[in-house]
Formats: structure tokens, sequence, C-alpha cells
């Protein structure tokens, strides 16, 4: 599930990014605000975060621009607390009105909520398959056709971003700004650990050279 942020300032743009691809979710963003329309359609998003007051453009009114050539869920994450200031919103087309400060935990709630609500967050979504195997995004689990075993958070996490880029050589740095950027500085060692896992984890139901080592790159499935 993609979905795209519209938000102007940096810092929170940059806070939302890592909110939500630590719930494993991908994530577009609008850093040119001159053409936002044109940027919303080719990435084709399950959903889109926005801010009301953007640099020269009102957000309401862009929320009714972008509906007129997408359907696509909107929720309004915005300092406006007042209740006028919401129901313009609602009126323009948006699905839901967070205020700022949010809980990253809340928040998540409600978009997961509102891609329910829109027919987006589909169950054939939550199991990924390639080469005969399957990846259970919501029980953290790998299986085979008569096999499967669980994964711990890391595992998950890594496997779930191969999966992602399929046949694609993803670097050892992607990897790992991915699943530890909150962190200031990890052992590029621990990569090489988790992987290993992993494979140990496929070995277990009989799958084997399932990733691909690219000496010096990254990895790939």
């Amino acid at each position: 599930m993609n979905i795209m942020i519209i938000e102007d300032e940096a810092k929170i743009r940059s806070e939302l990014a890592i909110l939500l691809k630590n719930a494993l979710y991908d994530v577009s963003l609008v850093e040119d605000f001159s053409a936002v329309e044109e940027q919303v359609k080719p990435a084709n998003p399950d959903l889109i975060l926005m801010d009301i007051h953007l640099p020269g453009r009102d957000g309401n009114e862009l929320c009714g621009a972008i509906r007129q050539s997408l359907d696509v869920p909107i929720i309004f994450l915005t300092s406006e607390t007042d209740v006028m200031s919401e129901t313009n919103s609602m009126l323009m087309g948006g699905d839901d009105y967070i205020t700022k400060p949010y809980h990253p935990s809340v928040l998540l709630a409600r978009i997961s909520a509102v891609l329910k609500r829109s027919g987006r967050s589909k169950a054939d979504a939550t199991l990924l398959k390639y080469k005969g195997v399957s990846l259970d995004t919501r029980a953290y689990k790998v299986s085979t056709d008569n096999q499967a075993v669980e994964l711990s958070k890391n595992e998950f996490k890594l496997l779930h971003y191969l999966f992602l880029h399929q046949s694609e050589v993803v670097s050892r740095l992607d990897l790992i700004e991915y699943l530890w950027d909150n962190d200031v500085f990890i052992d590029d060692n621990s990569l090489s650990v988790t992987v290993n896992r992993i494979r140990s984890r496929l070995a277990e139901i009989g799958v084997t050279d399932f990733i691909e080592t690219k000496r010096g790159v990254g990895y790939k499935i």
C-alpha cells in the first residue's frame, strides 16, 4: 500500500515517512509544491496524508482538484483545531481529519480504518508470493505449500522489503537505513546476521538459495 505525504514542513514530513515505512507502507513524498496534482496521478497512491496550509495553495482546494481526476482517500493532518475548518475539509472530500500533534498509533489506526472503508485494504494484499514462497504480512510468517515458520520483527521487515523489490538488487545501505533508521549507528555485521537468520528460517521449510548475495552490493530474491 502506497501513502503519499503532502506536507511542507520537512521535519514532520520525515517523521511521517519513518512512521509509515516502519508500519510497512510504501511512501511517496511531495517536496515540490508548484505542481502537486501532476505528481499525484503517476504515483497512484492508495491514500494521501495532506496538510491544509501549503505553500501558495490551500489544502482544501487541492483536495477538490485531486478528487476531479483520482478517486483516492484523503486524510487531512493539520494544526487547525476549529470545527469550521474540519467541516470545510470534509465537505471538500476529505475522508478524515486529524489534528497535530498526533499520536503515532492513533494515526496508523485511522489510516487503516480509512483504507478498509475505501475497499483498498484487501485480504489478498496481505499475502505476497514469489518463486513458490509466500510471505504473510499479518501473521509475520513465511511459507511454502505445506510448511510455515514465524519470523521476528526485523527478519520480517527485511524479507518484506526484498519481496517489494522482487528481482532487484537492494543495497546493504538501503536495508540498514530501512531496518534501523532510528538508530545513530549500526554495525554492518547486524545486517549479515539478520539475513543469515532468515536463510535459516527458510531452510526449516525446505527453501534454499532464495536470497542471493551480490558481493559488495547487497541482496536480491
